[in-house]
């Protein structure tokens, strides 16, 4: 006789996007679970080879949070890259080449 299983399971997505490729992997998860195990169990980094996965880099809907944060159904994890240049310092040269 099969046991039941009454945790509650929710739906989450982990996202990382490179300029060469996107990924966004879907998963069930019991309540309960964290960001770190959502990247974890996704196999995302996986998926790009040589990425580094920084701690302080990932985040919810856009916000920055802890590895060890608790998600919640429909939460959307992601994972963020260094930037190669600094927006600020992009549009301060665009403006300065506009004025030449």
């Amino acid at each position: 006789m099969a046991v039941a299983d009454d945790r509650q399971m929710m739906r989450i997505e982990v996202v990382l996007a490179m300029p060469e490729k996107q990924a966004i992997v879907v998963l069930e998860l019991a309540a309960g679970a964290t960001i770190a195990d959502a990247i974890s169990q996704s196999g995302i980094i996986a998926m790009f080879g040589g990425f580094e996965l920084d701690p302080a880099k990932v985040g919810l809907f856009g916000q920055l949070a802890p590895m060890e944060q608790t998600l919640r159904d429909g939460d959307r994890v992601e994972i963020y890259r260094s930037l190669v240049a600094d927006p600020k310092e992009i549009r301060r040269q665009r403006a300065l080449d506009q004025n030449r």
